[in-house]
């Protein structure tokens, strides 16, 4: 079979199965087992396929078909300008999450050495990201999981940042050490209650932890204002991402904690995304 014919049953058979883009996966998979571009894939679509890349591509294919995310099968996510390691330890790093990236970099003054702490960094997306092009700030990336530190090292070395970035395994609550220029997150804020109603994809394989914002959505999310109204030096930013129905209830709490609102970003369904906040 060509490259075009193997596409064409494992869309069909992705499609049967309820998988939102069973096209662009099955392309994606087949990318992966032939260890190419999608680019070059799309190119030589009339190619024989090998038996054993077939066989890998068939062993990929039922995982996808069971929902698995694309993601974790193989292993690795774009993120703003990079490819990131991931596995589920980790979340998977999402567009919308972007955003506390650009806002960030439009804080950050490029000539100048910032310190940066990112409360639960799952992967290291975040703050990786930023200092890539902050080359004179430096890190601290917390995680309360210890898998997801070491997923988050690995990228902080892979992209050649590692020499700037301390990884601390902690939580918020129990992390009071220095003043901060800048303080990024992206905690977990789903209601536990509607965890389970969240897709197959996401509810059966993503880490929970990185998922569970409590009974209220709030517990996590209210942490982070609180820890960062201590952590954050006067005039420092605090910039985190939130769920679009939660920013008037956030907005007592962040003046409450000694903060001005900058602004709302909204992300490209132009719902409330992430939060810009100052420490006054």
């Amino acid at each position: 079979m060509n490259y075009n014919t193997v596409l064409n049953h494992a869309s069909n058979l992705l499609e049967s199965f309820k998988i939102k883009n069973p096209r662009l996966d099955s392309e994606l998979l087949l990318c992966d087992s032939l260890k190419t571009s999608r680019e070059n894939l799309l190119l030589n679509l009339n190619k024989k396929i090998k038996l054993k890349e077939y066989n890998k591509f068939l062993n990929l294919l039922d995982q996808r078909k069971k929902k698995k995310p694309i993601a974790y099968i193989i292993g690795f996510k774009e993120f703003w300008k990079s490819k990131f390691i991931i596995n589920d330890s980790v979340l998977i790093p999402r567009p919308e999450t972007e955003i506390i990236v650009e806002e960030s970099l439009n804080y950050l003054n490029n000539n100048k050495s910032k310190k940066i702490l990112d409360i639960g960094t799952g992967s290291g997306c975040i703050i990786i990201s930023i200092l890539k092009e902050s080359i004179k700030s430096n890190g601290v990336a917390l995680d309360i999981s210890k898998n997801a530190i070491k997923i988050a090292k690995i990228n902080a070395k892979l992209q050649q940042v590692d020499n700037r970035i301390k990884f601390i395994n902690s939580n918020i609550d129990k992390y009071n050490y220095d003043k901060y220029d800048l303080i990024v997150s992206n905690p977990p804020y789903i209601k536990k209650i509607r965890i389970s109603r969240l897709e197959e994809d996401v509810k059966d394989f993503e880490p929970n932890i990185a998922l569970d914002g409590g009974y209220s959505g709030y517990s996590e999310l209210k942490k982070v204002i609180l820890s960062s109204s201590n952590l954050l030096k006067k005039n420092g930013k605090l910039i985190f991402e939130i769920g679009n129905d939660q920013i008037h209830n956030l907005t007592g709490k962040l003046v409450k904690n000694g903060f001005y609102i900058n602004k709302i970003s909204k992300d490209l369904s132009k719902k409330a995304r992430c939060v810009v906040a100052t420490k006054y």
